[in-house]
């Protein structure tokens, strides 16, 4: 049993995907697809920045499809195929194309409308996201469901037992840090995001999305795919469409999708594309022992994995 993992924002560096860029007609291709869609040289974007228009979210979403999809196409060449597939955020759209229901270019397009509809309404607060580390979620969790005007604060990725990400108002999160340090109830880190991603701010972006999606033809998954907004496998195209319209102003319920993927007891968990973030996911959810995971996030990465299932195989051991 093999999963495929694919990040979101927040993953990306200047500089990502250089090999491909250099050896790949193909992805190179797919990024000059993706410039059109949004009038930008994403090419330039990517390995020369700056990072705060590389962080704009129209131009990063259709990217980091993109690369995410590179890496793909050269783990298939090789023949290695999922068993189950989800990805994080924006990494849902990847999972759209690597499993079938859309193709990489309609996927491409669907994350530039994506992100063009989130940044309109992004610009209509001043918001943002809080990562917050804990021993103490429940706790934690219940502290902000009471402070006054809570509403200006959700819960928007619930990625784990001890991590969680709030999003909304940054005038109320700074306040849900403040509450959080003095009550010795968990360390807090503001993301570098440019908007109240998965919050009820999105509501809108959400809403012009799913009418907008409804053009577009969702096929049957050719693996079954794991969805932010239910954790749970999905094989129905309709309903597919309709989650992923959801989980653009609700929250993504990653702990619940690395308790339905456990349940399948993987052998092998591949993060593809750039940063080690849901690698480390998997960690905090208890994804270790029998369970090889491994990051490609360049081409490096695609020769280990090909190589390491023989070297499991001949030795019944694991790696990370």
């Amino acid at each position: 049993m093999r999963a495929f993992l694919f990040p979101g924002q927040g993953s990306q560096r200047v500089g990502m995907a250089a090999d491909l860029f250099r050896t790949d007609a193909g992805f190179r291709d797919l990024v000059k697809f993706a410039s059109a869609q949004v009038g930008e040289d994403l090419e330039r974007v990517c390995q020369r920045g700056p990072d705060k228009l590389l962080q704009r979210t129209p131009l990063l979403q259709p990217l980091l499809v993109a690369v995410s999809l590179g890496y793909l196409r050269h783990l298939t060449a090789h023949g290695l195929r999922p068993d189950v597939m989800l990805g994080h955020s924006l990494g849902e759209i990847t999972a759209l194309a690597a499993s079938g229901v859309l193709t990489f270019e309609e996927a491409v397009i669907v994350a530039a409308k994506r992100g063009a509809l989130m940044e309109q309404s992004a610009a209509k607060v001043r918001g943002g996201m809080l990562a917050v580390s804990t021993t103490q979620r429940d706790r934690a969790l219940a502290l902000i469901a009471g402070m006054a005007g809570s509403l200006s604060v959700t819960l928007a990725n619930d990625n784990a037992p001890n991590q969680f990400v709030l999003s909304g108002d940054l005038d109320a999160l700074t306040e849900a840090a403040r509450l959080l340090t003095a009550e010795r109830l968990g360390r807090c880190q503001p993301l570098p995001v440019s908007g109240p991603w998965h919050s009820p701010f999105m509501t809108t972006a959400r809403d012009e999305f799913r009418i907008w999606a409804k053009s577009l033809s969702f096929k049957r998954p050719q693996a079954p795919l794991i969805l932010n907004a239910t954790g749970r496998a999905e094989t129905d195209p309709e309903r597919i469409r309709h989650h992923v319209a959801e989980t653009i102003a609700g929250p993504v319920q990653w702990r619940t999708a690395m308790e339905s993927l456990a349940a399948m007891r993987p052998r092998q968990i591949l993060e593809i594309g750039p940063g080690r973030v849901l690698a480390g996911l998997a960690r905090a959810n208890g994804m270790e022992g029998a369970t090889e995971i491994f990051c490609v996030s360049d081409l490096r990465g695609v020769e280990l994995v090909v190589a390491g299932p023989r070297a499991t195989a001949q030795t019944d051991g694991g790696g990370k």
